[in-house]
């Protein structure tokens, strides 16, 4: 089990809940070190201060936050504890929302919130009531010298956290690609769509794995063994660049890993541009194609 990482209680109306949040997530990476090429020795970074270029024993480093230019205020940990707010100690719900009403871009990192024995009731009774109407509680906590916006919701019977961003840390989509006009037929929005349906199916998150890390593991494994590795080109991209027929390609390809037949319909336009409706699969469709299309 991973290290409790905070300490507090949930809050909502005059109900508070004990409860201790563990991280929900673990990032899967291989980790690199940087070597000396001579001699294969770690390198190391030093804490070294600025002005006189000496190193700096850990317990001699403070933090300080620069109000002016080269002028600090210094906060010690009673300093970010004292605080006075109440998402410092508490994780206090100020109104209940529909999950679909929040924007996922909002979603930052999830945490897990265990129940103390002394306050289980009160949490089983508030998850059945969120269950039973589909809510998501919407709140503030403090974390690690920051605020943050969180959405609270259940997951396996265990309170899931999602912290959020703020909406002033949202960037706004501002690119002068977006302010052009574009053109688009019917034939190939109808086109679009079908291919969509082609490849719509249920979220099995167990079907995806990290290939990139798998095979970087791979060369690692090989290069240990002594193994000569292999550079794999790129693949060639299709010469196909017209922006129909590379959906009118798509949508056989996924018509004929569905193996063409089923509930779902796709249209292809034949030489004049009307669409001829196909019947196909409607589950157990996967990549349109085998090889990237470029399309104009």
């Amino acid at each position: 089990m991973p290290r409790t990482m905070w300490k507090g209680a949930i809050s909502f109306g005059l109900v508070t809940i004990p409860v201790r949040m563990y991280p929900a997530t673990e990032e899967k990476t291989l980790k690199f070190n940087q070597l000396h090429d001579e001699d294969m020795g770690r390198i190391k970074y030093q804490r070294v201060c600025a002005i006189d270029g000496e190193e700096v024993p850990f317990e001699h480093i403070v933090k300080g936050y620069e109000y002016s230019k080269d002028r600090y205020v210094i906060l010690e940990d009673e300093d970010f504890a004292a605080v006075p707010v109440e998402s410092n100690h508490t994780i206090d719900i100020h109104q209940f929302v529909q999950l679909e009403d929040i924007d996922p871009i909002y979603f930052q990192k999830s945490y897990y919130l265990v129940p103390e024995e002394i306050g289980l009731k009160a949490y089983t009774l508030l998850r059945q009531a969120m269950e039973e109407d589909g809510r998501v509680g919407i709140a503030k906590v403090a974390l690690r010298d920051k605020e943050h916006l969180c959405a609270l919701r259940f997951k396996d019977d265990v309170f899931v956290m999602e912290t959020m961003f703020w909406p002033d840390e949202i960037r706004a989509a501002e690119f002068d690609e977006l302010g052009k006009s574009v053109k688009v037929r019917p034939q190939e929005l109808q086109m679009a769509k079908s291919l969509i349906e082609n490849m719509t199916e249920d979220f099995k998150p167990e079907e995806y794995r990290d290939e990139y890390r798998e095979a970087l593991l791979t060369v690692v494994e090989k290069k240990a063994a002594g193994e000569e590795i292999e550079v794999v080109a790129p693949p060639e991209e299709s010469k196909v660049v017209d922006l129909m027929e590379a959906l009118k390609a798509s949508v056989a390809a996924t018509k004929k890993r569905s193996g063409g037949s089923g509930s779902g319909s796709a249209l292809a336009s034949d030489g004049d541009g009307k669409a001829a409706k196909s019947s196909v699969k409607a589950g157990g469709r996967k990549r349109a194609t085998e090889k990237k299309v470029a399309t104009g």
